[in-house]
């Protein structure tokens, strides 16, 4: 196994160079200066560069070579070998140059986009995304080679998945939520206060704790998009706040740690190797959502946790747990992804997978962008976007080339729906316990069936191994209606 070792010690080296990279983005959208942008870009492209000539090492090929004619029957060091093979033939088939020029773009790119929305200006940001588009379809057209170059974008978020498998999981989702949506949607009030945004953030930080995010390793900070970065022992989130709307800094971090507790519950023996991560986007947003919706907006949860705002903010005008389960949960209309309800939310993500798809297929020119965005935005919600910040601006992904990742926000809520259903059926005192604000029996449950695997195996094996069957869209759209049916019938 001398191969093996002199594998995983180079690939250890490389992961751990991968984390400071990581930690660059992190330091970029929280507490950089802003005159550091044009800086900060050379060092991203140069840490590419580094990372690029590590994963395409010619050295990697011969040890992988050497290991494999072994026939290794460990399963552990199977999966090490399939991750590391995937990431070697996928570096190697893109230019160094052109991942060092990824990196020195999306840096800059992040910025444009930024000012951009703060200024509700399109146009501005149009050449920016131009550009970071270009480079990221001449990415995915050697990716490719003769295949699908959306296809090709796509694993890097989630391996395995295709645009015609999506497609048809999304086209069996959209009639079904429609009809949710005509049936619920109400015009009901939400919050009608002022809330310390210095309070919220107490809160917020007792609710990820709450939630099993472990402090000692990890970090809330505020950024203008929640997100969340690393692994291991250092993980770190970001959310935000509004004096206005509580719920928006409350529930993007509850989001936030599912993917925070994802990474800090995976089994140390893989830390900085290929299994020592989330295996994929899918999963990884299965865990963000079930933490936020399934748990987080439960009757149960939201009663302890309208006693817990009661304790910090005073009287805010909610009668009592019935009213606030329903404010929380109230189906609505909206211009924002992330403040959407269960049902609207995957709408939003359909949209935005339908339009990237022509953006990389050329279908869609970039300066199109936003009048596209409009229009479908109109026929899928019934009304008019007023400004580009509530529009094809209100979210950073394709500004960093992020092409392919927006399908997998709903196929975390597909596979959300499936751990669901087998968590109730595994842990039949978890209302009692949420009503407590202790989402643990719950949150055990899902390291010990989901996180602590890492990317041991693949995205639909780790899935149907929890839930005893495929994912499918069913469990989802059977809560979500069963939900919101008693909702609307309050």
């Amino acid at each position: 196994m001398e191969a093996f070792e002199a594998l995983m010690a180079h690939e250890r080296d490389t992961q751990a160079l991968a984390q400071v990279a990581g930690r660059l983005s992190w330091d970029q959208e929280t507490v950089m200066p802003r005159g550091a942008a044009a800086q900060r870009s050379e060092e991203a492209a140069a840490m590419q560069a580094m990372l690029h000539a590590r994963r395409t090492d010619p050295r990697v090929a011969e040890w992988l070579e050497t290991v494999e004619a072994q026939a290794p029957g460990d399963p552990v060091v199977a999966a090490h070998l399939r991750e590391i093979r995937r990431e070697h033939e996928r570096a190697s088939k893109v230019p160094g140059d052109l991942a060092a020029a990824l990196a020195r773009v999306t840096a800059l790119s992040q910025g444009a986009w930024a000012e951009a929305r703060a200024a509700d200006d399109f146009a501005a940001f149009a050449p920016v995304l131009a550009e970071v588009l270009e480079l990221r379809r001449e990415e995915g057209a050697a990716l490719a080679g003769t295949g699908d170059v959306y296809d090709a974008l796509l694993q890097d978020y989630e391996p395995g998945a295709t645009a015609e498998t999506l497609t048809s999981m999304f086209g069996a989702l959209r009639p079904r939520l429609i009809a949710i949506r005509e049936a619920a949607i109400s015009e009901a009030a939400g919050l009608d206060a002022v809330f310390d945004e210095a309070v919220q953030m107490e809160l917020a930080r007792e609710v990820a704790a709450a939630f099993g995010y472990d402090m000692s390793r990890g970090r809330i900070d505020r950024a203008v998009h929640p997100f969340s970065s690393g692994s291991g022992s250092d993980v770190r989130i970001t959310t935000r706040s509004d004096p206005h709307d509580p719920f928006n800094c409350l529930y993007p971090t509850i989001h936030e740690t599912g993917h925070a507790c994802y990474e800090q519950a995976v089994d140390p023996a893989y830390a900085l190797s290929p299994l020592g991560r989330g295996v994929s986007m899918g999963v990884h947003e299965s865990q963000s959502r079930i933490y936020e919706n399934q748990l987080g907006r439960s009757r149960a949860f939201t009663g302890w946790l309208f006693g817990r705002m009661r304790d910090r903010f005073g009287d805010f005008g909610v009668a009592d747990e019935d009213m606030f389960y329903r404010i929380v949960n109230r189906l609505h209309a909206g211009f924002i992804r992330t403040e959407a309800d269960e049902v609207q939310y995957n709408l939003h993500v359909l949209l935005r997978f339908d339009l990237e798809r022509a953006l990389v297929s050329g279908d869609l020119a970039p300066r199109d962008l936003e009048a596209a965005w409009n229009d479908r935005f109109e026929a899928d919600f019934g009304y008019a976007v007023p400004k580009a910040s509530l529009g094809c601006l209100q979210d950073v992904h394709w500004s960093v080339g992020l092409f392919g990742y927006f399908p997998t926000y709903s196929l975390g809520n597909v596979y959300a729906g499936c751990l669901f259903e087998a968590l109730r059926a595994d842990v039949p005192e978890l209302d009692t316990a949420l009503a407590k604000g202790d989402p643990s029996p719950a949150t055990t449950w899902l390291r010990d069936k989901v996180q602590r695997h890492g990317a041991l195996m693949e995205p639909r094996e780790v899935i149907t191994q929890a839930c005893g069957r495929g994912p499918d869209e069913g469990p989802l759209l059977d809560y979500l209606e069963a939900k919101f049916r008693a909702l609307s019938e309050v």
